[in-house]
């Protein structure tokens, strides 16, 4: 697969809150994904941390909902340009589900995967400390299977191709390793503010 560097969007207009390169999207939430939207009920979603952590751990729906409810308040940033602001995900923080696991001091990065087969490679560092959630509500409302319901991703400080869709698990490492995008020529990080959209940049 080719990577074009060809991401032009809209003209862009100075906003301190943009990071470089992008563009306020307004009320538009793009949708873009790597694959189709599959066909996934609550009922039959789950959710897996394995890896390096002392307490292998799957909860499904309910179990998830379960755990104490956290919100991200805040913006969002697409590697194509467009950027979010004032958006509001419900669901649970990463760290109420790392609390039931318990990472290994040996781990430092993490592979999130999807009920699709997409991948996603993070520091672990960019999960943890209130910085990523697992959601399921889109302001106030079910989160739009075009956008990842059931349930998805949030690492909002990233690009968001980190925010895997339809997330399904994530296995804790000792290792970097490259999720889809970036084995297809994206950063291995994804800072919007310093524009780590390609490899190398």
């Amino acid at each position: 697969m080719n990577v074009t560097r060809g991401f032009t969007g809209r003209p862009r207009v100075h906003n301190p809150g943009l990071p470089p390169g992008q563009y306020d999207a307004r009320d538009d939430w793009p949708v873009l994904s790597a694959e189709v939207t599959p066909d996934l009920a609550p009922a039959d979603w789950s959710f897996r941390i394995d890896g390096l952590v002392e307490r292998p751990h799957t909860w499904d729906w309910d179990a998830a909902h379960a755990l104490p409810a956290s919100a991200y308040d805040g913006d969002i940033h697409c590697v194509t340009g467009w950027s979010k602001f004032g958006v509001r995900f419900g669901g649970v923080s990463l760290d109420a589900f790392f609390h039931v696991v318990r990472p290994h001091g040996s781990a430092t990065h993490a592979v999130a995967r999807s009920h699709t087969g997409y991948t996603a490679n993070l520091p672990l560092a960019d999960l943890t400390g209130g910085r990523a959630w697992i959601v399921w509500e889109y302001d106030g409302a079910p989160l739009p299977p075009e956008h990842g319901g059931p349930a998805r991703l949030v690492v909002p400080h990233l690009y968001f191709w980190k925010s895997a869709k339809w997330i399904a698990g994530i296995t804790l490492l000792d290792h970097d390793e490259p999720g889809f995008w970036e084995r297809n020529g994206y950063h291995a990080r994804g800072n919007p503010w310093e524009e780590q959209r390609y490899a190398g940049d």
